[in-house]
This record gives C-alpha cells, structure tokens and sequence, in this order.
C-alpha cells in the first residue's frame, strides 16, 4: 500500500517514477553533490601509509567528499545519529577551511558518541539479560552504566580493561565482574576464549592445543556464589595451595605462586608497555567501525596468515595509542581528521580492490538501531520497548533512543529484522548489516513507516509553515532526510509533484527519500 492508498494506475505509475528517480540519487545534469573538486589538504600519518600503498599499486585514490556528505558521514560514525536540518544549514554555509576538524572534536566530546560507542562495546561483551547469557535485568543496568560512563568519562583503554579482566564482587555493586558472567559457560576455556576474542582479536580455537589449555589456566581460580539478594553473584578469585604454571598467548609460560590472582599476572603481560597485542587490536576494531573493514579483515581474526593491509600503519597507530596514554579518542582523530576516511565513496578504481585497500570510503547500510532512530527522529514518532521477562519487568521511556537500550534481550520485530547482533558470542560478525528484500518489502510497504510518515506532527508542520514556499518546502525535506540540499532537477521534480497536493504529496516525498539508498546507506 502507497501512502495515500490505492489511486487510479496514472498517478500510481507517475508515483512511483518519482520514486525512482529519488532513489537512484543520479542527477548526470547538475553538479555532483557527493565530491568537491578543491586541491587535497590536511594530509596526516594514516595518509601517509595508505597514499603510498595504493602509489606501488596503482590505484588511483578517490576525490574528496563534498561538506554535506562529510557532515552526515561523520554524525553517523561517532554519534550514530544524522545532523539535524538546521546544522547541516550552519556548516555548509561556513566559510571557515578549520571547519571539518572543529566539528570533528565537538563530535568526540559529546554524550552522543559516548552512547554509540557504549552500544558497540555491549555487543562485544554480551550486555544481556536472558538466554543464553543471563545476567538479569539489574545487572544489565549496572554494567551498561558503567561501560556508559567508562566512555563518557573518557576512561584510558588500559585502566578500562584493566578493570574488565581483574576486579571481583558483587555483579550489582562492582558491575565489571559481569564480564566473567557474560560468557557461554565458566570453565576457564570459555573464559579464556571470550578474553582472547575481545581484547586480542584472536579466535583461540585457531591456537594449538597446549597454548590453548595453558592460556585457560590463567581463568581456573574464578569463583562465584550466590547471596541472600536476589539474583546478586560474588565474582572472587579462589586461592590455591599450589603454585599454577599458564602459558601467555606468545606461547611464554609462567608459575604463579599459590596466593596470587592469575588474572592480574595476564592483565601485567597485557599491558605491558611492550606488548603491541592489545593496542593493535583495538586500533584495528576503531579502524573497521570507521572504515567499514579493519587493516585487519575481520577484526576479530587476527592471526599470522591474516596479515594488514598495511602493516606499519596498524603498528602505527598502535604506537600513538600507547603514546597518548591509552586515550581512544586520539586514535578516532587522526583516522577521522585523515584525508583516507575523508575521500569519496565513488572509487577512481576497480571497486573491489579500492574498497579493499582505502581508496575510497566504503558504502555500507546503516546499523538497525541507528535506522530506527532516524525515521524516528524525521518523523517525530517513537518506538516502544518492553520487557515482562524475567521479573522485574523492563519498561523504556519511549523517548530513549534506540541505540540507548542496554539489554540486548529487549527488541523489536524492525531490529531483528535490520540484523540487530543478539550478542550470543561478541563477535563482530554477529550484526548483519546486509540488505534483503524482506527489508526493503518493510520500508516501502508497511503499516509500520506509513503510519510514522501519516501521523507525523513535525512533517505536517513542514508542510504548514512553507507551504506557499515549495522551494523552500522541498529544501528543508532534503536537509532533513538526506542531510543536503537538492539538485536543480530534484527540485524541479519535487515541485512539479507537490503542485495538486502539498500536504499528501510531501508525505510521498518523504516516504520516497527514506526508501533512497542515500538514505538508507553510509556514504
């Protein structure tokens, strides 16, 4: 069903060629709006690196992005939000060349990025209440809170996981033992692996046997027991009367004596100011979260026969980690603030090798919660959240963001359907950002976003205060939407469009623009 209900087939089919022409974002007659052609500036280290690279093979870097598409890219990247209208006006009449950089820093002080980057890390460590995880709706609010505030407050990555890998308490009162609760079973190899995947990167089902055994030793004096509160563990480390003998993931043994917490003697190895291990892998995670793929493809299948597209960057950027103090916002500047993750998703090159090698910034489909919060967001609407299992129940106040939700036991048929991950196993992997035809059946054809576009109150206000302003109309429609304005011949379709009916029509509009690939797409 259409917006306005089945019509007679001529403004049906009329309909649906404007629906085409929005979607397909080509406009070969006007000036592109998705790259500008002024001279390349503000070259850093990742640039270094990676212009050589594609120099010794032969691929011909993409042009740069125009303002409009660097706003909305970089709002989605660290915030997981678009910019809204009034902003994108703002920064695309800017003058200023500092522009860019300034917007980039505002970005990484905002709560807003400290709550997209709190979603990605309870994929990793399976913030979740129910099966098969079970850590119960209390906890699953303390530990989200804490990771939360460990992001707001800027924690150094090393005190961070520090706390992850060697406190013990309560997992109500010390919220990072739910790390050791967040796993598919307690015994030290299942600890061990879900260590080895979050922190290095590596899937220790890959190791040899004695590594892999000697690696669990450092897990096999975890204890928990219950209390009188409900549902409430003590995490504890279980002293021994015999000293134990583990093995580091470099295949480096070592005999810890019987008093002594094995945890603490892996997190010193971890942490070591020499040891590259952990700093490689979480430079290459934030790499594949801005990049859409990491030096290291997949990023949580580091090994030997694995090896970075560009190793001295990878090391590079590890060494600035550790430099800047374990600071990861450091590390979001040099990638974001480089001429690499501001180029054109238009590629001067084979597709496929320039994709692979970062000579063009990869299109890929917004995240479910992020879309969800979009349509929410242009539309005025809301989503609803709830949970009546297990007790207490879980209510979520309806003006939360999606990406907000701290249990990944609470969902919704849109976020199961777009690939929400159902943080089983902390692997990247387990979000599915591909497109199918179900998805796109729901966008043009549901109650769901019909109902959103019908019943919008900030839409017909739109249409109300400009309506004897169509120029003006369809220019706030595509700042909203698309967060750009449109092109000459864009405009001219919209007008012709909207002229029998602007208050129907603008709901057309509006339904087509959120069915584009440039909506539904980074870019």
């Amino acid at each position: 069903m259409i917006i306005r209900g089945y019509r007679d087939s001529l403004l049906f089919v009329g309909f649906l060629c404007v629906c085409c022409l929005f979607a397909s974002g080509a406009d070969s007659s006007s000036t592109n709006p998705f790259e500008i052609s002024s001279p390349d500036t503000g070259f850093n280290v990742v640039d270094k690196f990676v212009l050589s690279g594609l120099q010794k093979e032969q691929i011909r870097p993409a042009g740069l992005c125009s303002d409009a598409v660097f706003l909305r890219r970089v709002y989605l990247d660290v915030t997981g939000a678009m910019p809204e209208a009034e902003e994108v006006r703002r920064f695309l009449e800017n003058p200023r060349q500092d522009k860019r950089v300034t917007l980039i820093n505002r970005l990484l002080a905002e709560s807003a990025y400290a709550d997209y980057r709190t979603l990605k890390w309870c994929d990793l460590l399976r913030v979740k209440a129910e099966f098969p995880i079970n850590l119960w709706p209390n906890t699953v609010q303390a530990y989200h809170r804490w990771i939360y505030d460990a992001m707001k407050d800027k924690m150094p990555y090393d005190q961070f996981v520090r706390q992850l890998l060697t406190s013990s308490g309560s997992n109500f009162r010390t919220p990072p033992v739910n790390f050791y609760r967040a796993v598919q079973g307690r015994e030290p190899a299942a600890i061990a692996s879900a260590v080895a995947l979050t922190f290095l990167g590596e899937r220790m089902d890959q190791w040899p046997a004695d590594r892999r055994e000697g690696f669990a030793a450092f897990f096999s004096r975890i204890g928990y027991k219950d209390t009188a509160e409900w549902k409430e563990e003590i995490v504890y480390f279980k002293p021994s009367e015999t000293p134990l003998t583990a093995m580091f993931p470099d295949g480096k043994r070592v005999t810890i004596p019987a008093d002594q917490d094995p945890r603490e003697v892996f997190a010193g190895w971890l942490l070591a100011a020499d040891n590259p291990r952990l700093s490689r892998a979480i430079v290459n995670r934030v790499w594949s979260w801005l990049m859409g793929r990491g030096l290291i493809h997949e990023p949580d299948d580091i090994r030997s026969d694995n090896p970075a597209v560009y190793p001295e960057l990878l090391d590079t950027l590890a060494g600035e980690l550790v430099k800047a103090k374990y600071d990861i916002n450091h590390i979001y500047g040099l990638i974001l603030k480089s001429r690499t993750y501001q180029q054109s998703s238009i590629p001067r090159s084979d597709p496929a090798r320039a994709e692979a090698k970062f000579a063009c910034y990869p299109v890929r489909r917004l995240e479910a919660e992020t879309l969800i919060d979009a349509l929410c967001r242009i539309t005025g609407t809301r989503e609803s959240y709830s949970s009546p299992i297990p007790e207490p129940f879980t209510f979520i106040p309806e003006d939360q963001r999606s990406i907000e939700l701290a249990d990944g036991s609470i969902s919704s048929s849109f976020l199961e359907l777009f690939g929400r991950p159902p943080r089983d196993t902390g692997l990247e992997s387990e979000r599915n950002n591909a497109t199918t035809e179900t998805q796109r059946m729901h966008l043009l054809n549901s109650s769901h976003i019909q109902n959103k576009i019908q019943n919008s109150w900030k839409l017909r206000a739109l249409v109300t205060a400009q309506r004897n302003n169509r120029p003006a109309l369809i220019d706030s429609f595509y700042l909203m939407i698309l967060s750009r304005y449109p092109t000459q011949k864009e405009r001219e379709t919209a007008m012709a469009y909207l002229k029998s009916d602007p208050m129907a029509g603008s709901q057309d509009l509006a339904w087509a623009l959120v069915n584009s690939k440039e909506f539904l797409y980074r870019h």
